[in-house]
């Protein structure tokens, strides 16, 4: 009797371990069999990005050496506004933030290569690109698995009316985390909370 008493308990326990788990692995790029779709949902998820986001962009406040890149890199532009956000489409609001994301991605691994050129690279620099780098891979398999990029595809006749992504370039490493930041703080947080809700309906 004891034994199947215990039962409920180690159910219980399968989710939080399965989250766990999910959180360790993800920052390695690695899937996790069983995760739940909507992971991102639970804001413990991607407070752990923007925390390294923002991590990364004070420790280059104030870089000199090595923090100023050779070449200008195109970035997605972070700025919102938010009356404007609440009246667009579901799928302007997809396309904003799964573009968007794309375009960072970009430019992070560019400005990983543009790091790896310097003669003598900071550790600690490669550490929070590496880190920004798996960080943007595994939200990009989050927002897949919650349906973004299936929002961000337009329909024919609507492909032509789509509003381009406002950009913009950087040319230093603490302009590029601080963008990532942004993002992340901003369209991305805005996107995933909606996308949750309507989930939940």
């Amino acid at each position: 009797m004891k034994a199947k008493e215990a039962e409920p308990e180690r159910s219980q326990e399968c989710p939080a371990l399965l989250l766990l788990l999910s959180l360790l692995l993800l920052p390695l790029g690695l899937p996790v069999l069983g995760a739940p779709p909507r992971l991102i949902c639970d804001s413990r998820v991607l407070e752990r990005y923007i925390l390294e986001a923002r991590e990364a962009e004070n420790a280059t406040m104030g870089c000199a050496e090595g923090c100023s890149f050779s070449e200008n890199i195109t970035v997605p532009d972070t700025k919102v506004n938010f009356y404007a956000w609440k009246r667009m489409e579901v799928q302007q609001q997809a396309m904003e933030v799964w573009h968007g994301l794309a375009l960072l991605s970009e430019a992070i691994l560019q400005g990983q290569a543009l790091l790896a050129n310097l003669s003598q690279p900071s550790e600690a620099l490669q550490l929070h690109v590496d880190k920004a780098v798996s960080g943007l891979r595994s939200l990009t398999s989050l927002l897949r698995a919650l349906g973004a990029q299936k929002e961000a595809t337009p329909l024919p006749d609507a492909a032509s009316s789509a509003a381009p992504l406002q950009t913009f370039t950087v040319d230093t490493l603490c302009k590029l985390f601080r963008i990532y930041s942004n993002f992340l703080r901003g369209k991305l947080t805005l996107y995933t909370g909606e996308a949750c809700r309507r989930g939940d309906r």
